[in-house]
């Protein structure tokens, strides 16, 4: 099978992404709106992008309607966010956050997680989450065709909170971060079997 992307759909274009660049783990983004509104919502595109100076990334499409969703709307009005990691404890907190809501909805709330005041940015961190990056705004870019906007954001990393229980700077093994990572459709994965294999020279 070969695939031409401008010769098909918007929807059939993310599925090749989503169920062949597999797994992929999920950013939970904590923001707050200028009217101090807390959102929070998961986001599968998403990778790090440099570990010195630490930036992550992510992108989020608009709205049909051409409206930026609130994530981005509150990043750009506050430049602040957070990036937590998803676990087997919050799997279906951030599920129930993967909803559309209105702006004035409180989206911690509606998924039952807890806000926690960041140390270093203004937007709030998820208590329940194992890890946490505290970000402020490095830049964006957009994406564009006839009928969507996808609009990629990349964050330096200011502050990170880990908890011991799930990983220790000296020793950066997952066995204790149940992290959860999603497939294509309405399919996600735990980590499964884990196995070291060293690469052939030393690069640090």
């Amino acid at each position: 099978m070969k695939i031409i992307p401008r010769e098909i759909s918007r929807k059939q274009a993310h599925d090749v992404l989503a169920s062949t660049i597999i797994p992929r783990p999920i950013a939970f983004v904590g923001t707050m709106s200028r009217d101090g509104v807390y959102n929070c919502a998961p986001f599968s595109f998403f990778a790090p992008v440099s570990s010195e100076p630490m930036v992550l990334g992510f992108s989020t499409v608009w709205n049909r309607d051409g409206v930026k969703k609130d994530t981005l709307a509150n990043i750009e009005a506050t430049k602040d966010f957070t990036i937590n990691v998803v676990d087997e404890a919050i799997l279906h907190a951030m599920n129930r956050a993967s909803g559309n809501y209105p702006p004035e909805v409180d989206e911690f709330k509606e998924a039952g997680l807890t806000p926690v005041t960041s140390d270093m940015v203004s937007a709030p961190r998820i208590g329940e989450s194992k890890v946490c990056f505290e970000c402020r705004l490095n830049g964006t870019m957009e994406f564009s065709s006839p009928k969507y906007t996808t609009t990629f954001i990349a964050g330096d990393v200011l502050l990170v909170h880990i908890d011991e229980e799930a990983l220790t700077i000296d020793d950066c093994t997952v066995c204790g971060l149940r992290a959860i990572a999603r497939l294509g459709a309405d399919n996600y994965c735990g980590l499964g079997d884990v196995f070291e294999l060293k690469r052939p020279d030393e690069v640090w």
